[in-house]
């Protein structure tokens, strides 16, 4: 024998580590994601996952809902609504999995659409559905600056403790209170709002259909079940409890619907005869003709707008920056809140309390809100309802994946989703009302500052039907308390030239 086969001869007894195997498909989705290293495995990420679809599907029904009132020039704007917002979602929630590893999903943000939906597209605007995508894409592209820049930071510190506070309960007052108007629990009187009569011995119509419009009791009746419902299901831990309760709300309304129809009650007749299921397919041909790319070659056309008297050039610029500073203000403490909030479920966060990954969801969010923008949907945020998923053991971005997928099966699912009515997606706008009141302990009502702070916000926001113009008058009051109070030092510049920015829209628009 030559040396050198001596040299590879191994010593008696010692034991050869085994030759690596390569790792098989699953190994490398395992090892990519991180799952078995989080303490995760894949079927507690599957249900998870399925678990956040659930819970959060209803955006599906409610944004479509919202916007098939906007996109007038379409032959099917629910259909249009629908696959643009599904789009949205997928965009989005794929992000969060492959680019992020973070197992949250996101979608078109509630409050955020009902502010664009009926603030900057209310009648009398001249704004049109493409131009509002025009101030989204600009959201997602000052969003994706701030964040590139660290800007981020210094504008989330400028906006008044009182403010951050105050906005999510005054969207949370404002998106509910659209819900009890679609559902005519909230009806118009004599003092501008009053309270649907239950009174069944007077002369009030059980149901009434007038421009494809439901109203009377029933509506009212299955909205206010359908919450309860909502409730009961929440304090059970009943997973996805508003999806069930948009379910049943509907169930209930076929029902009660259908007694009226066998006590032959026209209006019920005139709803069943306008139902109809359409091709799902032309749902997408619809949003392919009228949605997406919509903000590139309708958005930028803003004769509508100045051909409304009062209207100009200079006005047009400043409602152009203040919505689209609004939209990135409101997506982005939407989003740092639910960032923290879902994160701190699932143990999820650094040494420092911050979540892991943070600049890149933050950058996940702001692409999303772009490309939604381009796809046609309002401001695509990480969505709150993401926490259930990490409640039931998701870790990873496997788990957004998963989520993914099924926003990409609801997407053939709209003609079935269309017979969902307004009365049932309503219990979402008022469960999510409900959910949004709890920043309101966060206020110091015992500083009188904080007080009327938050006061002015949430309550503008409400009876003023405006997000940004409840934000805009939080920041001025704050502005104002301040240089009265001798205290014009402790207000930064950054506050300075935000609060500028609201006063000169209510002063020019």
């Amino acid at each position: 024998m030559s040396d050198m086969t001596e040299q590879t001869q191994q010593p008696e007894g010692v034991e050869q580590p085994a030759p690596e195997q390569p790792e098989n498909f699953w190994g490398k989705v395992d090892s990519f994601f991180g799952i078995t290293k989080s303490g995760s495995n894949f079927r507690t990420e599957i249900v998870a996952g399925v678990t956040t679809f659930m819970a959060m599907v209803y955006i599906l029904m409610v944004n479509a809902g919202m916007f098939s009132g906007v996109i007038t020039e379409s032959a099917d704007p629910y259909g249009a609504a629908y696959i643009a917002t599904a789009i949205g979602a997928i965009i989005g929630t794929f992000l969060m999995a492959f680019f992020a590893k973070m197992p949250l999903a996101q979608a078109s943000g509630m409050g955020i659409n009902a502010y664009i939906c009926y603030t900057l597209l209310a009648e009398g605007t001249g704004l049109t559905y493409a131009n509002c995508m025009v101030f989204t894409l600009l959201d997602g592209v000052i969003f994706l600056v701030l964040t590139l820049t660290g800007l981020r930071k210094e504008i989330f510190e400028a906006i008044p403790a009182g403010v951050r506070h105050a906005i999510p309960v005054g969207i949370g007052m404002f998106i509910a209170f659209i819900g009890m108007q679609q559902a005519y629990i909230i009806t118009d009187s004599s003092t501008l709002t009053g309270f649907v009569s239950f009174n069944v011995l007077a002369n009030n119509a059980f149901v009434s259909y007038e421009g494809g419009n439901v109203m009377g009791m029933l509506p009212a009746l299955v909205a206010l079940i359908g919450v309860l419902a909502i409730a009961i299901l929440s304090k059970k831990n009943v997973k996805g409890a508003v999806l069930w309760g948009i379910l049943g709300s509907t169930a209930l309304y076929y029902i009660l619907l259908g007694i009226a129809y066998a006590a032959n009650v026209a209006a019920a007749g005139a709803i069943f005869a306008d139902i109809s299921l359409s091709n799902p397919f032309s749902a997408f041909a619809a949003w392919g003709k009228d949605s997406v790319g919509a903000v590139f070659y309708e958005g930028f056309n803003f004769d509508s707008y100045l051909g409304v008297k009062g209207n100009n050039a200079g006005s047009l610029v400043v409602v152009l920056l203040t919505s689209a500073l609004s939209l990135c203000m409101i997506d982005m403490f939407d989003t740092i809140g639910t960032l923290y909030g879902a994160c701190s479920k699932g143990d999820l966060l650094d040494e420092n309390g911050t979540p892991i990954r943070m600049e890149k969801m933050m950058l996940a969010d702001a692409i999303a809100t772009c490309t939604g923008a381009i796809a046609g949907t309002s401001t695509v945020t990480t969505f709150v309802e993401s926490s259930s998923g990490v409640v039931a053991g998701g870790r990873t971005g496997f788990t957004s994946m998963v989520t993914g997928i099924c926003f990409v099966i609801a997407m053939f699912l709209s003609p079935i989703a269309q017979l969902i009515p307004r009365c049932a997606t309503a219990t979402a706008l008022i469960w999510v009302g409900v959910l949004m009141m709890t920043s309101v302990v966060k206020v110091d009502w015992e500083d009188a500052l904080d007080a009327i702070v938050a006061f002015m916000t949430f309550m503008v926001m409400l009876l003023g039907y405006s997000i940004s113009k409840g934000i805009g008058m939080g920041i001025i009051t704050y502005v104002i308390v301040k240089v009265c109070t001798g205290k014009i030092r402790e207000i930064t510049i950054p506050t300075w030239v935000i609060g500028a920015l609201f006063f000169a829209t209510f002063i020019l628009t």
